[in-house]
């Protein structure tokens, strides 16, 4: 079967793809890739790039291996997950149910809103992490495995663009097949100088590995971060950055994103994940309302797909719902006072 050639017939592939100047360790079931000329330490170029920059090269990029640009998924997913949580979502026709078109196809650039990044002891989100990011990925149905492995040095190619060069990269990961219920795949990730950057997934369905796909990327924020070596919280935060707690800059920053699609504060669906976010921000954060720090946050998803909710009604339901949370902790105070 496919599945059991899969693990050797991979390290072949990509070392076709890749070239001579790679080298392949194994152990068990598990692979290291890095560049013969791999070392010394990782210098990000003199000219930072912003994110329409970033986005520009990477979409020139692709578009040259003949990978076009995609439109946005909708937030609401409303399917197996309320919100959008993955780029990979595009290609749940293919994958889950063996059935084309599948939704989006090409390089997807994808707002999505996650509850998973990586925490401190104290809850804080560590650098590189957010609840809400762009999941800059490309999503293809694919054919044959070269294809997988022609993917593989396309990503290559198109991180070159933005002065991250091959003996700075390094892939590593398991070759043992993985399945979460109709899907299964095989992740490599990969990392820029020890920094975790994103994966590459070659991806099929569960009972007819005919369907295949590939799936790679990784977060703009943390991309941009990566490459251009800026303070994680001054990177997306901006003027803002040090003037709360990045718990609260984090949920105003997701709030805003919500709120922009229409996705008002509900008790159920995909408005309760608006009312669950709002509900994080300490009362005492902005005493005057949430009015520059969610502008600001505005512009930023704006310009990554056009929201449908003007900037002034977002921070009216913004605000709104953050006087109804702290009246709501005022009486709960007031009932605890009185027993």
């Amino acid at each position: 079967m496919m599945t059991e050639l899969l693990p050797s017939q991979l390290p072949t592939l990509l070392r076709r793809a890749l070239g001579a100047h790679w080298d392949f360790t194994t152990d068990g079931d598990r692979v290291h890739i890095q560049h013969l000329h791999h070392g010394g330490p990782y210098l990000p170029p003199r000219r930072t790039l912003g994110w329409d920059e970033i986005l520009a090269a990477l979409e020139e990029a692709f578009a040259e291996q003949g990978v076009a640009r995609a439109g946005c998924l909708p937030l609401h997913w409303g399917r197996e997950t309320e919100l959008t949580i993955s780029a990979v979502q595009a290609l749940d026709p293919l994958l889950k149910h063996g059935q084309h078109p599948v939704y989006r196809q090409g390089f997807l650039p994808q707002p999505v809103v996650r509850f998973t990044g990586d925490r401190d002891t104290h809850g804080t989100l560590r650098d590189g992490f957010l609840t809400s990011f762009v999941n800059v990925s490309r999503v293809n149905p694919i054919r044959q495995l070269s294809e997988y492995a022609d993917a593989f040095d396309g990503w290559l190619t198109s991180l070159s663009r933005l002065g991250i060069h091959a003996r700075h990269i390094t892939f590593h990961g398991r070759l043992t097949p993985w399945r979460r219920r109709q899907v299964a795949g095989i992740t490599l990730h990969f990392r820029l100088n020890g920094t975790a950057l994103g994966d590459i997934v070659l991806l099929w369905h569960a009972e007819d590995p005919s369907h295949m796909a590939v799936d790679l990327g990784t977060g703009l924020e943390r991309l941009t971060w990566t490459r251009n070596r800026t303070p994680w919280r001054d990177l997306v935060f901006g003027p803002y950055a040090h003037l709360a707690p990045i718990t609260a800059l984090d949920a105003i920053r997701t709030a805003t994103l919500l709120l922009g699609y229409g996705i008002k504060p509900t008790a159920r669906g995909a408005g309760s994940i608006t009312r669950r976010v709002v509900a994080t921000i300490p009362p005492a954060v902005s005493p005057l309302g949430f009015s520059a720090m969610a502008r600001y946050s505005y512009t930023f998803w704006n310009s990554i797909v056009p929201l449908p909710c003007p900037w002034p009604t977002v921070v009216q339901h913004l605000d709104n719902e953050a006087r109804k949370v702290a009246g709501h902790e005022r009486l709960l105070e007031g009932q605890a006072h009185e027993r």
